[in-house]
């Protein structure tokens, strides 16, 4: 029978039990993350961002959309019933920051892309209330007006690479390319859609004139949940190699 009275009665002996205990614990979680290249099983379908929806991300965390949308959709019956699948980690594995969020005044955008036509998600952005009567989305017609700034694209894709995003030196090279190609319907876009399969070119804002933030922000918003193939997922569980 082993004797508990000398960790009852001593508070350091106790301590001093606890903090072996937690450190084996802790040695145990730890020690693989050494050897394993990656704690992320990669997903068939998901690639990095292109230059025109990582431009798009880029105004999203600007205005501050994650405050109140999350990209998020947890395991549970209610989420997947509203929202769609739940969230797998490697839609995230190219977010740098990631934009889960932690509150939801709006819905849970993980799954919008392809779920509203461009024109809805242009005059949602011009007049919330236009669309949802009840909103309290502030509006932002500035996007229209605003010619997108992707001059410097290269150097956001590297960056990107520096923190682990695979963007090869072709990509780097034709991210000014890309960025115009992609909303340039008429444009010879084969090259754009090897690198970032699904792509979807089209001009998104309804106004060709002009490649504004619009163009970009509804370019990543369209995007959003619709590289994965979850009609790989099996009755019994997930089928994604």
């Amino acid at each position: 029978m082993i004797k508990h009275e000398i960790f009852e009665k001593n508070s350091i002996v106790l301590l001093i039990g606890i903090l072996i205990v937690v450190s084996i614990g802790g040695l145990i979680e730890i020690a693989p993350l050494f050897y394993l290249e990656s704690t992320i099983e990669k997903v068939k379908g998901m690639r990095p961002y292109s230059p025109l929806e990582l431009a798009g991300r880029n105004i999203y965390i600007r205005e501050g959309c994650t405050s109140c949308h999350s990209q998020m959709i947890r395991s549970l019956r209610d989420e997947v019933e509203r929202y769609g699948p739940y969230s797998l980690a490697a839609e995230s594995m190219y977010d740098h920051p990631f934009v889960w969020g932690s509150k939801r005044t709006g819905p849970d955008l993980a799954r919008v892309g392809g779920k509203y036509s461009d024109e809805w998600h242009t005059e949602h952005l011009l007049n919330p209330r236009g669309i949802v009567p009840e909103s309290i989305m502030p509006g932002y017609p500035f996007l229209l007006e605003t010619p997108l700034r992707y001059k410097d694209m290269k150097d956001h894709l590297i960056s990107n690479r520096m923190v682990g995003v695979p963007y090869t030196d072709e990509m780097i090279e034709t991210a000014i390319e890309d960025v115009r190609a992609q909303v340039d319907p008429d444009a010879d876009t084969d090259g754009l859609l090897t690198r970032y399969p699904k792509a979807q070119v089209r001009d998104f804002d309804g106004n060709p004139a002009v490649l504004s933030e619009m163009d970009a922000l509804i370019a990543y918003l369209q995007m959003l949940g619709t590289l994965v193939d979850f009609s790989a997922y099996k009755a019994d569980g997930p089928n994604l190699r």
